[in-house]
């Protein structure tokens, strides 16, 4: 049986080769970036008013009584250029409007005396010196020409699409979708509504193919494969090493029972790596496997939560690296409460990341870490990951945590 660390180790050497293509920046959600994005124009493109008020040359101010001739009115998205600017002359502008020379800084509708009037204005009132560049956004002062909007491996999101959209770019370079086939198995399953007791919702598949969807994944579910149907599943496999799929999975049918038939048909065909059984809990039985075409095979265990474990520690980290996303890495926290199992294995946890008293982080381990309860996952919001070599662990030891999915950012209450 392999332990945890070789089994990981084997799969960081068998990611997938996954071509890249150039999608319009509509199609780009949950993308992941083949290379960096630049800035290709500065932004803000030209310096413009962060307020509705008056622009004015700072230099004709000065700390005495004056009067400067309102010449027109701007607003964003206008053409700001003047032919030709007076003396002691200024310009309503509105936010955003754009402002070019000799104007140089913005006077607040609020601060403005009108003469003669507000509703008649021909000029305003400056009774004081005021400084340059007030209230105005400098041109580039967000993004510079040059500067990095994406880095090269990284999941994209709405924040990322607005910038590439303000910035011009409609278009950019992004890893292709992995296709993935799913294959449900076991007589016990059905996707009806309303099944007898002796029966097992297919929730597993539903499971799986919604943590997939914020992932660049084509996610196919194949029929439920029946404890008989094992000339079909080795059909099936021929079928699918000649197609366009990438990861080949299966639940259920992978341990040593009567109708476990799933290794046995994937050690007919040729592979160049695989590993079968690890010693974790939950998923000891999980199957890994490498085809000489480059495909792979995961065979998950049929337990919900052995299944959610083993496409959390295995299948995740695979898709990361094969799509070129930063490696994960854990956070440490203290442990609330003690826990103890075999030695020999690593344990996969399920359980809640927290703040103590004192504001450091602490791992908290649920009740019920059988492979079959859900309820505690359902209250979890992380992993705590128990290695192997050690079998008692203490309140306050140390331990590596995970987030509850593999695909967002630690959610910590």
């Amino acid at each position: 049986m392999n332990s945890y660390k070789a089994a990981t180790s084997k799969l960081n050497n068998n990611s997938l080769k996954i071509g890249s293509e150039i999608v319009s920046i509509k199609d780009a959600l949950n993308r992941i970036s083949s290379k960096e994005v630049i800035a290709k124009s500065d932004y803000p493109a030209d310096d413009n008013t962060a307020f509705d008020g008056f622009a004015v040359n700072s230099k004709e101010t000065k700390n005495t009584f004056q009067k400067f001739k309102i010449l027109k009115t701007i607003a964003a998205g206008d053409n700001p250029y003047i032919k030709k600017v007076p003396k002691l002359s200024c310009i309503e502008v509105m936010t955003g409007a754009i402002i070019k020379k000799p104007f140089d800084t913005i006077i607040p509708i609020e601060d403005i005396e009108f003469f003669p009037s507000k509703q008649n204005a021909k000029y305003i009132i400056i009774k004081k010196k005021i400084k340059k560049s007030e209230f105005i956004r400098p041109k580039g002062s967000d993004y510079k020409k040059g500067n990095k909007i994406i880095r090269k491996g990284e999941l994209i999101n709405p924040a990322h699409i607005l910038s590439l959209k303000t910035l011009g770019i409609d278009k950019v370079l992004v890893k292709k979708k992995v296709n993935i086939v799913f294959y449900p198995s076991g007589n016990e399953l059905s996707d009806k509504k309303n099944i007898p007791s002796w029966k097992i919702r297919n929730s597993n598949t539903i499971y799986l193919n919604s943590l997939i969807r914020s992932l660049p994944v084509n996610f196919t579910v194949k029929k439920i494969l029946r404890d008989k149907d094992k000339i079909l599943f080795k059909k099936q496999i021929s079928k699918q090493l000649k197609s366009k799929t990438d990861i080949l999975i299966t639940s259920g049918a992978i341990s040593k029972g009567k109708f476990d038939f799933i290794p046995s048909v994937i050690n007919q065909f040729k592979l160049k790596n695989h590993f079968k059984g690890v010693a974790i809990r939950p998923g000891k039985p999980i199957m890994f496997a490498r085809f000489d075409n480059n495909k792979c095979f995961f065979g998950l265990p049929g337990n919900p939560i052995s299944s959610v474990a083993c496409f959390r520690f295995f299948v995740i980290p695979l898709l990361f690296k094969s799509l070129g996303l930063k490696v994960e890495k854990p956070i440490f926290a203290k442990l609330k409460n003690k826990f103890s199992k075999k030695k020999k294995f690593t344990r996969f946890v399920k359980g809640k990341l927290s703040f103590d008293k004192k504001g450091l982080v602490q791992f908290e381990v649920f009740e019920g870490q059988e492979s079959y309860k859900i309820k505690p996952f359902v209250k979890s919001n992380a992993w705590g990951v128990f290695k192997d070599g050690v079998s008692v662990f203490n309140k306050g030891n140390l331990i590596d945590v995970y987030s509850a999915s593999g695909l967002n950012e630690f959610l910590i209450s």
